[in-house]
């Protein structure tokens, strides 16, 4: 993975050169592991706008966090302890990750025939000492139930000037879910994509505020009698 990124051309902003070349990286890296970590990957331009998007968000945009879908959606502070405002495309910066992340999945789809027709996606806000435990994204194995239809998981950071000392890095376990194999620094327009049923993650406690998108590609669920909204 480390001879992957260093491979790729970096600008002077600290990101990759050409959204193409961050897509065809993902694409080429995913065909060989079941996750992808690109340092930068996100334009500058819009993830300083998403940063100012998410510091302008009213504490009343957020709602805490829970685990598990539907009626079995319950509040767990054991579990993880993140504040989320749900991205529905207002704004400019909102639009403009929706673009995005849409010519994401249009490129995805094109090269690996993944299918994926939907994303639902948010911001996140983990204050100082907050965490989320090892967990995977996908609640149920059936596909009669939506949370199982989350395909692809993408995280980018907003976080200017993280320093290592700060803490809250994404550690990506193994499929078994016993060994670390990559740990990710949130540090600003870091990209994070990885298959929603077989990566174990977990975010560690940071020092300070915290900030993040967290969103899932899906296939489409839908049946004749039961639309399948995005969650």
């Amino acid at each position: 993975m480390h001879a992957l990124v260093s491979q790729m051309t970096t600008s002077e902003g600290g990101g990759f050169d050409g959204e193409v070349t961050v897509f065809a990286h993902i694409a080429d890296t995913l065909q060989q592991q079941s996750w992808c970590v690109v340092p930068g990957g996100l334009p500058m331009s819009l993830t300083e706008k998403l940063f100012c998007r998410i510091r302008d968000l009213d504490d009343a945009a957020f709602t805490v966090a829970g685990v598990g879908r539907s009626a079995e959606h319950t509040v767990n502070r054991f579990v993880r302890r993140d504040q989320i405002a749900w991205i529905e495309g207002h704004g400019d910066a909102e639009q403009a990750w929706l673009a995005w992340a849409a010519r994401l999945q249009i490129y995805l789809n094109s090269h690996l025939f993944m299918g994926l027709f939907s994303l639902e996606s948010h911001f996140a806000h983990f204050r100082a000492g907050d965490f989320y435990k090892k967990h995977v994204d996908v609640f149920r194995p059936a596909e009669t139930q939506r949370g199982a239809r989350r395909i692809l998981s993408i995280v980018v950071y907003l976080n200017p000037a993280w320093q290592p000392g700060d803490g809250g890095e994404l550690l990506i376990y193994d499929e078994a879910g016993g060994e670390v194999v990559q740990s990710v620094q949130p540090s600003f327009g870091n990209v994070v994509v990885f298959l929603s049923d077989e990566v174990p993650h977990e975010v560690l406690p940071a020092s300070r505020d915290r900030y993040s998108i967290a969103g899932w590609f899906r296939r489409n669920g839908s049946v004749s009698d039961r639309p399948d909204p995005p969650r």
